[in-house]
């Protein structure tokens, strides 16, 4: 589906109207409808209810309108025209006393569907919308196609989207804004990266693991670093998981398609700043070479690693890619990864943790989170939590054992941060178990938008 045609400027051109109201104001609201509007109302169980739509006879014959119902009115959120995008007939509208605002995005997510594997796609035309705020139009789209790209990479079953294709993934959005690609695989990946290789290396060769750079912008701009997660199947290793467990590790790239789609947003919205995307890309598989329990690897930093469990694999592959963020002089570091069940236990699955070793960068994304509709929860990196990850013949141990499990990951991964270069770590689950209006179950990006409003009010365009 084509995301930039979904909402348009206001000309005044035929289209049905969207009347907006909420339970507060309905009584009032209805008080000044015509005796065939209150009708209609009635029949439809109408009564102000957020995502209740009705639709209201017109003066002509085939000329009607619709009332959507809204948690509040005066102030429209992202999800508010959601449900009213989703379920409308095809054609042309305009809210008869409001303007869109935040809606917009809405509006184009409720028309999402992912159909790549349907033999029999379901045909629906678009609702277009339009609005009194033209200048607005252009974020929404770009924001609309970031999630969507991150809906679609993650809904991808793992046959279809190993390491390669994040690749070929990074390679298509180099093209499109002019950015640089370099992959390390194979014998330099051993030797540059032996973390990503120990957890990749018993995948097929044409899953073979790899680090998949991207660089854009000017080198005088201070230089932003997005690592990505990219676990295209996460079988467990040798420490299987249960098939319970196992069913939906496709997602477990999730954080690799939280950093594609940001670099994409980054290089979209020219943000001044030098972007170093990083994705950490393999399969967790079980062969005869995969990486064992009790097994020791020396990382890219030269720590080394003494493996406990081989599930959890993700912070081994984000350690050397942060490394290499820390090496290229990274001045800030952001991480998305599907990292740990315990987050979920924890926050559940709507509300990414968030770590940090910056008070000033942590109540930034805060604060953005909150003003985008995209929340997040900061969650303490707990410095005495460090010792669950002692080992007694390595640097450290990969695995903090039943308790604390989202802090002594994130305590894993600062282990490879310096305390001088501000770093975030969001722990984001990817997926979305039930559907809410504009939000499909299945992939979805989670901390996104909260971090690309935060990048765009530090580093402002112009």
């Amino acid at each position: 589906m084509r995301y930039d045609n979904l909402i348009q400027p206001d000309n005044e051109q035929a289209a049905t109207l969207i009347h907006i109201t909420d339970k507060g104001r309905f009584e009032t609201w209805l008080a000044l409808q015509s005796d065939a509007a209150r009708t209609a109302i009635k029949a439809q169980k109408f009564d102000g209810n957020a995502n209740d739509i009705a639709i209201l006879p017109g003066d002509k014959p085939g000329d009607w309108s619709v009332v959507a119902g809204v948690s509040d009115a005066a102030a429209l959120g992202v999800w508010h025209l959601a449900k009213a995008a989703e379920s409308l007939p095809e054609g042309t509208y305009r809210l008869a006393d409001y303007d869109a605002g935040d809606a917009m995005l809405g509006w184009i997510l409720g028309q999402y569907r992912y159909q790549e594997y349907l033999s029999e796609p379901k045909l629906v035309g678009p609702r277009v919308l339009l609005v009194r705020e033209p200048a607005r139009i252009p974020m929404a789209e770009l924001q609309a196609e970031a999630t969507a790209l991150v809906r679609d990479l993650v809904n991808r079953p793992a046959s279809d989207l190993g390491p390669v294709a994040l690749e070929t993934e990074a390679k298509r959005i180099a093209k499109a804004h002019k950015a640089e690609v370099t992959v390390t695989a194979g014998e330099a990946l051993e030797t540059g990266y032996p973390l990503i290789h120990a957890v990749g290396k018993a995948a097929a060769r044409e899953h073979a693991p790899r680090l998949i750079e991207l660089e854009w912008g000017d080198p005088r701009h201070p230089r932003i670093a997005i690592v990505g997660k990219g676990i295209t199947f996460d079988s467990g290793g040798l420490d299987i998981k249960p098939a319970s467990g196992m069913r939906l590790m496709k997602k477990d790239m999730g954080g690799a398609a939280h950093a594609l789609a940001l670099a994409e947003l980054i290089m979209a919205a020219h943000l001044p700043v030098r972007l170093h995307m990083l994705v950490a890309a393999a399969e967790n598989s079980i062969a005869g070479n995969a990486m064992r329990p009790g097994d020791i690897v020396k990382s890219r930093k030269g720590i080394s690693v003494e493996i406990d469990n081989t599930d959890a694999e993700g912070r081994l592959v984000l350690a050397d890619a942060l490394t290499k963020a820390i090496q290229d002089e990274a001045a800030l570091i952001i991480d998305f990864a599907t990292l740990t069940g315990a987050a979920r236990v924890a926050l559940g699955p709507d509300l990414p943790a968030m770590f940090s070793n910056d008070e000033g960068v942590a109540n930034g994304i805060l604060e953005a989170a909150k003003a985008a509709s995209d929340p997040l929860w900061r969650m303490p990196l707990w410095a005495p939590y460090m010792e669950m990850l002692d080992s007694d013949i390595a640097d450290i141990s990969n695995s903090g054992g039943a308790f604390a499990g989202a802090v002594t990951a994130a305590l894993f991964l600062q282990k490879f941060v310096p305390d001088d270069v501000p770093w975030v770590h969001l722990d984001t689950f990817a997926w979305r178990p039930t559907s809410k209006p504009g939000r499909p179950k299945g992939g979805e990006a989670l901390g996104l938008r909260a971090v690309f409003r935060y990048l765009t009010e530090t580093y402002p365009v112009g």
